[in-house]
Formats: C-alpha cells, sequence, structure tokens
C-alpha cells in the first residue's frame, strides 16, 4: 500500500523592522512625556494606550502564535510544554510527540516512560508528561475527546491555567476572554508602564481595563514577537523599537527625545 505523504505547513516567525524602517514606524507616533527620568506623566492616557496598539500592529501585521500546531489539541499540548522553556525548542519536540501519540485518546493510552522520553529536553519533564497525560484523559472522558471552548472547562484540564487558555482560545478558537501573559508580556507592560503588579492574573486584569476587547488576542502576540526580537531583557534594542517614542524606561539603551 502506498504512503501518503502529509505535508505540515509553518508559518514563519513575524520580523519585526529594524533600523531606519523602524525608526520610520516610531515617527507616526506620539512622544509620551516624561515625569522624570523613567517615569511617564501619564501612562495611561488612552491616546498613549491608542498609539502603542498603533505601533505594534504596524510593527507586526497579522501576527500569529510561535507555536507549531494543527488543531487546539496540539496548541493545547504545546503551550503546556512551553512553560519554562523556549517556543523554538518546543515546535523541535512536537513533532515527534504528535506522531507517535496523534490524538487526545492515544496520548491518554500512552507510558508516562514514553511521554517522558519525547518531551524530555522541555525541561520539567515528568511534571509535564503528568500534565498532557492528564489533560489528554479529562478532554477524552469529559469532552468527547475535543478541546473545550471555554475558560472554566480548560482550567479543568491538568497543566492549564488562565495563560495556556487564553492561548487556545485566542489562537484556535479566536475567543477573545482575557489576555495572555507570559515572561515577555510581564516585561514588556511594566517597562512601558502599563501596570505595576507582578501577579499574572492581576496584570491580565490591568490589560482587559485599557486595552479594548478586539484587540487582547493580537495585542498579547504581538508583545511576546517584540519581547523576543527587540525588548530584550538584558540589553533592549531601543534604536530598532517602534515604540521608542512611547517609551521612558529607565533602561532604555538609546532614546530620541
Amino acid at each position: 500500500m502506498a504512503r501518503t505523504k502529509v505535508t505540515t505547513v509553518v508559518k514563519p516567525v513575524q520580523k519585526s523592522p529594524v533600523g531606519k524602517k523602524a525608526q520610520a514606524i516610531a515617527a507616526t507616533e506620539p512622544v509620551s512625556a516624561k515625569k522624570k527620568v523613567g517615569k511617564t506623566a501619564n501612562p495611561l492616557a488612552p491616546a498613549r494606550v491608542a498609539a502603542i496598539l498603533d505601533a505594534l500592529e504596524k510593527t507586526y501585521p497579522g501576527v500569529v502564535c510561535a507555536l507549531n500546531h494543527r488543531n487546539a489539541w496540539e496548541l493545547t499540548v504545546a503551550t503546556i510544554l512551553s512553560a519554562q522553556c523556549t517556543d523554538v525548542r518546543v515546535n523541535l519536540v512536537t513533532p515527534a510527540l504528535f506522531k507517535a501519540f496523534p490524538t487526545p485518546k492515544a496520548m491518554a493510552s500512552a507510558s508516562l516512560p514514553e511521554l517522558e522520553e519525547l518531551i524530555r529536553t522541555t525541561g520539567f519533564f515528568r511534571n509535564k508528561a503528568k500534565s498532557i497525560q492528564g489533560a489528554a484523559k479529562v478532554v477524552v472522558e469529559e469532552f468527547g475527546g475535543k478541546v473545550p471552548q471555554t475558560m472554566e472547562e480548560l482550567l479543568r484540564l491538568p497543566g492549564v491555567a488562565r495563560k495556556t487558555a487564553n492561548v487556545v482560545l485566542g489562537s484556535w478558537f479566536k475567543i477573545a476572554v482575557g489576555v495572555v501573559v507570559d515572561t515577555h508580556v510581564m516585561r514588556l507592560t511594566h517597562r512601558l508602564e502599563l501596570t505595576k503588579e507582578t501577579a499574572p492574573e492581576k496584570v491580565e486584569r490591568d490589560m482587559m481595563k485599557i486595552i479594548p476587547q478586539n484587540h487582547w488576542i493580537a495585542f498579547s502576540h504581538e508583545l511576546i514577537h517584540h519581547g523576543r526580537q527587540i525588548c530584550i531583557a538584558r540589553k533592549p534594542r531601543c534604536a530598532d523599537c517602534t515604540l521608542e517614542k512611547l517609551c521612558n524606561s529607565s533602561d532604555k539603551t538609546w532614546t530620541s527625545h
């Protein structure tokens, strides 16, 4: 019997403009007035928030989730595996994992040692193996093998907290019930002075107050891409940042104002 070749289309990582192109985008936005070094006069002003959203949208048009997936179940598993791990590493691991156990039913029946070996390089692999197998069992036993489409139901899956649930609901089902808050979103919302909170659920609550709901899904993806490429933790590339005129962070490496 001839084999059917299955081709997986992987979307490219959204690149950020750099240099003159980035500065051209930044030039279209207003300058956020400083109260003092590192402090914006009115960081939550609606006009400033709107300008931040505008600059991000221009920088990352059509942005998508960086985790490769073909369905809601694969995205759920990939997001669980992404905890304390890079998306690049997860994308290297998941093809073999989903080839061996392509459905929730198959993963629910797998042995933990098999799962652990396949996801070992993502870190914390024993706990993650228990989580993805536990999630598979709940999906099969309580939801007929289909990933649920509400926050309340998703939170019943082992290994799934609000971040993972928001990723699945937003990226796959296009349902905006919250804002994804990962380490990049946490860091950038603080640099931009959009929140002073340190707990993810409180940061999410703050973002839901100031960001229009129709921007919740894209906003997280845009910040995540921006945090990886431009607004890097130790040495932000401010000269290449389209948000530079709107940012007064005390650790900027370059400023135009």
